[in-house]
């Protein structure tokens, strides 16, 4: 007898409904070839209806429905949060993006389903607690992205960007798929819960198969977050692909990367923390100090948002190294909203098809746009971490986790990365507002104006009322 699986389409409802939206922009646009405005209804409606799906799954979930087909995915807390960031950033991403989109023409439904498709992957990715599906979930959003990178096929930065992207990218996956082999072959099992009662039940008596499983995976899943030494790729992808979409590239490969890590090393492999929190713990102080020391030097504000990300990677590390998930998901969603909104002011001075954005085009910006410099300003000193805003609360959090496990030393190296970091954010300001314009004229603001406006709100209410999304990340445990 066959024993069928256990099926609940409500857990796995939102990436249904991706996919769908993703097949129903292409026929719509083979069938009826109309304008951009069809496209931007049918991939809005998909959004909502996904969002309201995952909220649903918040509603019912229930902790005795919390794995479902035959343990293949969950409905935990922890998923359907990441689930709502992912969808956010969707959102934002595509609105950040639309211009390039719309100036893609027959081509723009092509850009909406990828989106909707590495969406819908990265989704399945942080639901999944077995190891092989999150692999296929991973590899679903990754090759979307990769095609998403050389979208503007005109610029040869857009397809170098794709091929070095394609190229790493791949590399990381297969570290990661060997280092899940080798975890089944110390422990039998695919399933993450599965290998945590594993390891809590029993001594393992030669668990070197497993550390260098799990350091094969943290190491493929490091590149994919842009963790130092793991990020060679990142300055130069978020300089070539296109402005409009580089933001949600950047966003939902780094919530997912760091969702899979906090759901493996925190529940999968939690009781060989001895041996893993050593090695988190050294990715993160290299992350800090290199990706704030080079984003110092940098000309191109692109590549300098793409160091800043390496050093925000090393901050999320420590709420890893401090087991606090509650603070790395709240980390993980203010930098998100930041990191769209930032990339949403680049695609607006560079222009959403440019590649590169240099630093002279800011000059004077704050008597070009000061609205457009005011939103950039909040942003850029919320994602140094400055009091008063949600990059503040986000970066006291993990902190916070990390000091009450023991790592002192790694939050006094994180804090003075933070001050490093501050001084690059404010170089921006600085030439925004003190420099003289090199540029005449005004720049128009289209769809982005509603990311920054959202950009903005989120930074300075959740750093002042921080309690809302700080209570529902705390609620949103893994199982």
């Amino acid at each position: 007898m066959i024993t069928p699986p256990e099926i609940s389409w409500l857990a796995i409802a939102p990436d249904l409904a991706l996919t769908l939206g993703a097949a129903l922009v292409l026929l719509v646009d083979v069938q009826w070839k109309p304008v951009a405005r069809v496209h931007a209804w049918v991939s809005g409606v998909t959004v909502a209806v996904a969002a309201g799906l995952t909220v649903a799954q918040w509603i019912q979930a229930a902790p005795a429905d919390a794995l479902a087909f035959s343990g293949l995915i969950t409905m935990d807390g922890f998923a359907i949060f990441t689930r709502l960031v992912l969808i956010a950033a969707t959102a934002l991403g595509l609105a950040a993006g639309w211009r390039f989109v719309a100036g893609l023409g027959r081509r723009g439904a092509e850009a909406i389903a990828l989106v909707l498709l590495a969406t819908s992957g990265f989704s399945l990715m942080v639901a999944s607690n077995n190891l092989v599906m999150m692999f296929m979930g991973l590899e679903v959003g990754s090759i979307a992205l990769y095609v998403v990178a050389g979208l503007a096929r005109e610029r040869r930065e857009s397809e170098e960007a794709a091929i070095k992207y394609f190229l790493l990218g791949s590399f990381a996956s297969a570290i990661f798929i060997y280092g899940v082999a080798l975890i089944y072959a110390g422990t039998g099992q695919f399933e993450i819960v599965g290998i945590r009662d594993l390891l809590a039940g029993f001594v393992v008596s030669s668990p070197a198969v497993i550390y260098i499983g799990v350091g094969l995976v943290v190491v493929g899943l490091a590149f994919k977050v842009s963790a130092a030494p793991f990020h060679a790729w990142a300055p130069d992808v978020y300089q070539g692909a296109p402005a409009g979409l580089v933001g949600y590239m950047a966003t939902v490969a780094k919530v997912a990367g760091f969702a899979a890590i906090a759901r493996i090393l925190l529940t999968g492999v939690l009781d060989l923390s001895g041996s893993w929190l050593p090695v988190v713990a050294g990715i993160s102080v290299v992350s800090m100090l290199l990706g704030s020391v080079l984003a110092l030097v940098q000309g191109d504000v692109r590549r300098l948002l793409a160091y800043s990300g390496v050093s925000h990677a090393g901050f999320i590390m420590t709420g890893v190294v401090g087991g606090a998930t509650d603070a790395v998901l709240f980390y993980l969603a203010i930098y998100a909203i930041q990191l769209i909104g930032a990339f949403a002011v680049v695609a607006v001075v560079a222009g959403p098809d440019a590649a590169g954005s240099s630093i002279d085009q800011y000059r004077g910006l704050g008597r070009r746009s000061p609205l457009l410099a005011g939103a950039f300003t909040v942003i850029l000193l919320g994602m140094g971490g400055l009091p008063v805003t949600s990059g503040f609360v986000a970066k006291f959090g993990v902190f916070t986790g990390a000091w009450a496990e023991g790592y002192e030393w790694l939050v006094i190296v994180a804090v003075v990365a933070t001050v490093v970091a501050l001084a690059f954010y404010i170089r921006v300001i600085v030439v925004m507002y003190m420099d003289e314009a090199q540029e005449e004229g005004t720049l128009r603001i289209g769809p982005e104006r509603w990311v920054l406006v959202l950009a903005v709100a989120a930074t300075i209410l959740w750093g002042i009322f921080p309690a809302s999304l700080l209570d529902l990340a705390a609620d949103a445990l893994p199982i």
